[in-house]
This record gives structure tokens, C-alpha cells and sequence, in this order.
């Protein structure tokens, strides 16, 4: 088993980035080019709640549903019921670092299967392409939470 860490820094109070992280678009909006998410069914997030979507990679559709579960203000986790991986367990955790700046922790712990039937998950979720894809999330996550409190300031979304 493996696992991924990351963290960054939002100009951004914990409320705002935390209904930012609860919106349930927002995967569509945090999955950066060439993949796109295509949403099937998602609950509002709560407890228990299920999302079902396919992320596709250029031509290559790889189906996931997840379950999330420790949902409150401070973050939650997204547990893969179904997909690609052995083992996907997604932490997001949100701490204030003042009233204007907040940390937000990402924490995976996943699992590739054996042999062939794991040989597609190892490319697309080596621990490079992670890298890659949460570094990309973290740029849009800064954009889009500065974007939307302009726009709730009533100054427009073009920040």
C-alpha cells in the first residue's frame, strides 16, 4: 500500500474554502485538462453520501463510484467503493491558519492490484501523475475560491 501526501495554502478563511470543497461540482471543476469528470450521481455531501462518475482520460473512461465519510467543516474522506484501484482512501483536511488563510491537507492511501489487471492505475496514479494532478488542483482551488468571493462580493468573476 502506498501513500500520497500533499498540502498548500488558501488565501481563503476556512468557511470559504470548506463550502468551496463541499459544493458537489467542484470535482468537475478541480479535474484539470486532458482529464474530464463526467458526474452520473452525487449526493450532497454528507455522511454516507455516493458519488459515481467517470474520469476520462483522453479516450480511456475509468468508472468510480466513492463513499464519503468524517464530513464536517474541517474536511472529509472519499472512500472508493468501486474502480480502478484495490484501495482508495481520499482525506481532505481544512485548518485555519488565520482568519484569512487556511492549510488544506490531502492525504491518500491506495493500493494498486496485481499483475495486468493493475497496469493501467499504476500509470495514471503513480505517485508523479498524483503529483502532477494535485499540484494542477491546487492552482485551480486558489483561482476558483478567489473567483467565487469576488463574484459573492458582487465584483464579477473575472478575478
Amino acid at each position: 500500500m502506498a501513500t500520497f501526501e500533499f498540502s498548500f495554502t488558501v488565501d481563503a478563511s476556512l468557511a470559504e474554502v470548506s463550502r468551496f470543497h463541499h459544493d458537489t461540482s467542484v470535482l468537475k471543476r478541480l479535474t484539470p485538462p486532458p482529464i474530464f469528470a463526467q458526474i452520473h450521481e452525487f449526493e450532497p455531501l454528507g455522511e454516507n453520501s455516493l458519488a459515481s462518475f467517470t474520469l476520462w482520460f483522453g479516450p480511456i473512461p475509468i468508472h468510480w463510484q466513492a463513499v464519503h465519510t468524517d464530513v464536517d467543516e474541517h474536511g472529509f474522506t472519499d472512500t472508493q467503493l468501486r474502480g480502478p484501484l484495490k484501495r482508495w482512501r481520499h482525506t481532505h483536511h481544512f485548518t485555519a491558519i488565520d482568519e484569512r488563510t487556511t492549510r488544506v491537507d490531502e492525504s491518500i492511501d491506495y493500493e494498486h492490484h496485481a499483475g495486468w489487471k493493475g497496469l493501467l492505475s499504476r500509470l495514471l496514479f503513480s505517485g508523479a501523475a498524483l503529483k502532477g494532478l494535485f499540484t494542477a488542483r491546487m492552482l485551480i482551488t486558489r483561482r476558483l475560491v478567489k473567483r467565487d468571493r469576488a463574484a459573492q462580493a458582487g465584483l464579477g468573476g473575472d478575478v
